[in-house]
């Protein structure tokens, strides 16, 4: 009798703490679920400028999508404090607390980047890639295809955006990393404003 009283004891000591694992293991997911609902919901906020799932229709506005959570989270914490150039994204930013900005910055990290479609000149593009492979590869690998360090996706933006983007460094008032601001210049002085145009007219053909 006291051996089945104590086996009974024991079965339901085991059911207990199966069901405490098993509360936990299901309350695991939902939460992850609840902050990816979350952060899909703050990326509608995104949409009007950088389209659905951070790929952008309008040609002032870069794709965010595919952006490393660094280089999202650097740029919109850059805005907040005003130090970098806009036109709206600075009233924007400052809109977003600390853990939704890293929200979003998972969020557009796990969507596919999207090239935009656009005309291109294939005399310049050709020129562009060369100019490319002479000042910018070593940064900005696989044609600037690929967001490493904070290097950001340059092949497949707009070509507007892009414009605007050189002209925001050469202008000084976008301030560009050592490296990258000489060899800024080193292009410009070897090849003028023709060799900014091809070096745009490049990354922007990529597909």
């Amino acid at each position: 009798m006291r051996q089945t009283a104590l086996s009974i004891l024991l079965a339901m000591t085991c059911l207990g703490f199966g069901a405490s694992v098993s509360a936990e293991s299901n309350t695991k997911p939902a939460a992850a679920a609840d902050l990816t609902n979350r952060a899909a919901l703050l990326s509608f906020t995104c949409a009007g400028c950088h389209g659905m799932d951070g790929a952008s229709v309008g040609p002032a506005s870069p794709t965010i999508a595919g952006l490393s959570p660094d280089t999202f989270t650097e740029a919109m914490q850059q805005f907040k404090k005003g130090e970098r150039p806009s036109t709206i994204m600075g009233r924007i930013a400052k809109g977003y607390s600390d853990e939704e900005i890293e929200l979003m910055a998972e969020y557009f990290s796990k969507q596919t980047f999207v090239p935009a479609k656009q005309e291109a000149n294939t005399e310049l593009v050709n020129k562009g890639k060369e100019l490319h492979e002479n000042y910018c590869a070593k940064c900005h690998e696989d044609g600037g295809t690929k967001d490493i360090d904070g290097s950001s996706i340059l092949a497949g933006q707009w070509k507007p955006y892009l414009e605007m983007t050189l002209a925001d460094f050469y202008s000084k008032e976008r301030e560009a990393g050592k490296k990258m601001a000489a060899k800024l210049e080193d292009l410009q002085k070897d090849h003028g404003d023709d060799g900014v145009k091809a070096l745009i007219e490049y990354y922007s053909s990529q597909q």
